[in-house]
């Protein structure tokens, strides 16, 4: 039997990366989350590249663990996982197919994040969101809490059918 070509290789590499869910969020794997960024073949094994969702998320050791554990069962010895700030994660690298599972899970899945030219002013107010309800579908809901579970969401009650649930913050 002929051995794998590189483009088999890394296909195989690809899809055992993308399989990997969040720690935090286990219905998102991190492709959909956005936070796996690239997956490339080295002379050795595989070097996969991913971005935290902010600075000090305590899930990278999480991660980069399941990465590689998952990348070694799919046949690659040498694995190693990098940690890339070149572009700051932003809530907009969610895809569609992430956010539905979000929603599909009770979480309210993130609009698209505010964009800056400049400096950004810090306000001691809960920042004004437009939230959908995740359950029923209102967009009649209320903050409860700026923190959730994790740093990355806020918690949320509607107001049409009393249900509490969280939502991740737009960043």
């Amino acid at each position: 039997m002929a051995a794998p070509t590189r483009e088999a290789l890394l296909e195989r590499a690809r899809a055992a990366a993308e399989a990997v869910t969040d720690p935090e969020l286990p219905m998102l794997t991190l492709a959909d989350l956005g936070v796996l960024r690239d997956v490339r073949l080295t002379e050795h094994g595989v070097e996969v590249a991913i971005t935290p969702t902010y600075t000090g998320c305590p899930a990278m050791a999480a991660m980069r663990d399941d990465l590689s554990r998952e990348l070694r069962a799919a046949g690659f010895e040498e694995v190693t996982v990098r940690v890339d700030l070149s572009e700051p994660w932003s809530t907009d690298w969610i895809t569609e197919r992430g956010k539905d599972a979000l929603t599909a899970h009770g979480i309210s899945a993130p609009g698209a994040a505010r964009r800056h030219d400049g400096p950004v002013a810090l306000t001691l107010r809960p920042v004004r969101r437009s939230v959908t309800c995740p359950r029923c579908g209102s967009v009649d809901t209320e903050v409860t809490s700026e923190f959730g579970s994790t740093a990355c969401k806020a918690l949320y009650r509607c107001v049409d059918c009393l249900e509490p649930f969280e939502h991740v913050k737009e960043i």
